[in-house]
């Protein structure tokens, strides 16, 4: 059986699944069974519309915040704290024992570092000029 390498600009969400596949498949056989669960929690104005919020998974009783956006003019008034404290909350709930994310040295590390997260990489330069930080949490 040939194969070929097919680089695609607009890949489509079976592309993806075709590739996570033998994933999940390999995943089975080495780790205890789980299931990957989105976790949402969205930051919405008085009129319905969501001005930001919280994107994640749980997977492997590990929690991954993926993006974490309050809009400028709600900063300083707890709405990220919060936001993540329920994130927190929801993934206890469903059985993890801690949480990671990354963040670049021009957003939020110093806010996470308050919620009690800690560095355990970095990848320097990137971007250019600057840097990218991993950060994880243990629940107590």
């Amino acid at each position: 059986m040939t194969h070929r390498l097919l680089s695609l600009d607009k890949p489509t969400l079976d592309d993806r699944e075709a590739i996570v596949a033998p994933l999940r498949a390999y995943n089975r056989e080495h780790a205890a069974p789980t299931e990957m669960l989105p976790l949402a929690i969205l930051l919405q104005d008085d009129q319905g519309q969501t001005v930001g919020g919280l994107w994640g998974r749980t997977l492997f009783d590990w929690l991954y915040v993926e993006l974490l956006a309050v809009p400028e003019y709600l900063r300083g008034q707890d709405v990220g704290t919060s936001l993540m404290r329920k994130a927190e909350q929801i993934a206890r709930d469903r059985g993890c024992v801690g949480a990671w994310l990354d963040t670049f040295a021009f957003q939020a590390r110093g806010f996470y570092e308050r919620l009690g997260y800690r560095v355990f990489g970095e990848i320097a330069d990137h971007p250019v000029g600057s840097a990218r930080y991993f950060l994880s949490k243990r629940f107590g």
